[in-house]
């Protein structure tokens, strides 16, 4: 992540072993973690790890919450993908070692974190983060707080939907590339997949419709109420129709060759692939308008474009939330810090940059007018506002995140194996049957 300022100094370093296997970018010289209560110089140094991008480095936020508070530094990394960051984060947990002072936690993981981690995280609600609760829609802060009432986590970003999409090469194909003609061409999600038919059959050499068949279902299930949780706490993933559904739209499209069979996150063609125009079109999360420009540049300014959800159907993916570990030494600044984060201003700031929408409904009217000139002076702070709020409330569950992932490989090897669809379906419920019965 860039740099704010000379002081700041950029490592990189893979670890080898499971709790150290994290890409870095660090403000200072690493730590073994859970904070220190103070340095030598008298500051207090907070440590803070995350995964993905959270926005906070490339909106400055750090450099400004030191300028402001010039008795703390901030110590920052983060790990590219969370498959990597969360089982890293468990090890440190279960050692009370080596956590920083602010952890991230991806929304599939806060269930988890509520039923069975609550005697290793603080409860914000006693600290000075606690005072943000009541700014959040209660379904994001209700995700975070145990059934005593005990709020582990504050949202840093909800994940209305979209659809991004390359105009120079919808264009080359033939097809819309103004938002709204494109939207009306897609009243559903087979129209998706119809107008993907038609877009190979005159694409560009070496680029597919969409990025992956895991990242199509993942859109398609995002809006859902009720995915592999029912309201009573049951897994229903196996007899949710709605699952089976999105996964055989998903796949039937990797069998038409209609992706990229490119693995988001994990492989780097799919980074390159925002630049190199590998695909069309991708399902947009607010949060990942600022992937794309940080993966595609230079190369894909101008040529990005976002539209509504086939069908105008409003869908939620991803939102996450900061944490602080028991282990921490400096648990009254970390909330401190953790609290002016997620104020309206700052969540702000962060959409303009990166595109994480907020989940303090306090910042809702300070983006509602906001447009992105890398995508074309799209009103993207209109359309996700719309989609946040077609949203529909959904229910988590601690195995949201292995469900997720056992589907998504399934149909990766789909993609890249020829695997048949009903074999995938089959290996998938085998998989999580011998994980999580």
């Amino acid at each position: 992540m860039p740099s704010a300022r000379p002081s700041r100094t950029t490592i990189a370093a893979l670890a080898t072993t499971v709790a150290g296997a994290l890409l870095v970018t660090s403000c200072s010289t690493a730590s073994s973690g859970g904070g220190q209560a103070g340095a030598a110089d008298g500051k207090t140094n907070l440590t803070v790890s995350l995964f993905g991008t959270f926005g906070y480095e490339e909106a400055g936020l750090f450099d400004e919450y030191e300028q402001l508070h010039p008795d703390v530094t901030i110590q920052y990394e983060s790990t590219q993908g969370e498959n990597t960051y969360w089982p890293a984060l468990q090890t440190k947990l279960a050692s009370g070692n080596g956590t920083a002072d602010v952890q991230g936690i991806e929304v599939g993981r806060i269930a988890d974190v509520v039923a069975g981690q609550a005697a290793k995280w603080t409860d914000l609600k006693g600290t000075p983060a606690g005072s943000q609760v009541a700014n959040y829609p209660d379904w994001k802060s209700a995700a975070a707080t145990t059934k005593d009432g005990k709020v582990l986590g504050l949202g840093t970003d909800i994940g209305p939907m979209a659809l991004c999409y390359r105009t120079d090469l919808l264009g080359q194909a033939g097809l819309p590339t103004d938002p709204a003609q494109l939207a009306a061409r897609m009243g559903s999600w087979d129209d998706y997949v119809a107008l993907g038919r038609e877009y190979k059959a005159k694409a560009p050499a070496g680029s597919a419709w969409m990025d992956s068949a895991g990242g199509f279902y993942n859109a398609i299930i995002s809006t859902e109420s009720t995915i592999y949780y029912d309201a009573d706490g049951e897994l229903v993933w196996n007899s949710n129709p709605a699952v089976k559904k999105a996964f055989d739209t998903a796949a039937a499209a990797a069998d038409e060759d209609l992706t990229a069979k490119l693995e988001q996150f994990e492989d780097p063609a799919w980074d390159k692939g925002f630049g190199g125009g590998a695909f069309a079109t991708i399902a947009c999360p607010a949060w990942m308008v600022g992937y794309i420009k940080g993966k595609a540049g230079d190369a894909g300014s101008g040529k990005w474009g976002i539209t509504s959800l086939p069908g105008g159907a409003g869908g939620n993916w991803g939102g996450a939330y900061l944490g602080i570990p028991k282990a921490s030494k400096n648990t009254e600044a970390a909330a401190e810090l953790v609290k002016w984060l997620t104020d309206p201003e700052q969540q702000a700031k962060v959409f303009e940059v990166g595109g994480n929408f907020p989940s303090n409904t306090g910042a809702f009217d300070l983006v509602a007018g906001t447009k992105d000139a890398y995508f074309q002076d799209a009103p993207i702070g209109e359309l996700f506002s719309d989609a946040a709020q077609a949203a529909p409330t959904q229910t988590l569950g601690p195995e949201d995140a292995v469900v997720k992932s056992s589907l998504v490989q399934a149909l990766l090897s789909v993609e890249t194996n020829g695997v048949s669809p009903a074999d995938a379906w089959q290996a998938a419920t085998k998989d999580l049957d011998n994980q999580i019965g």
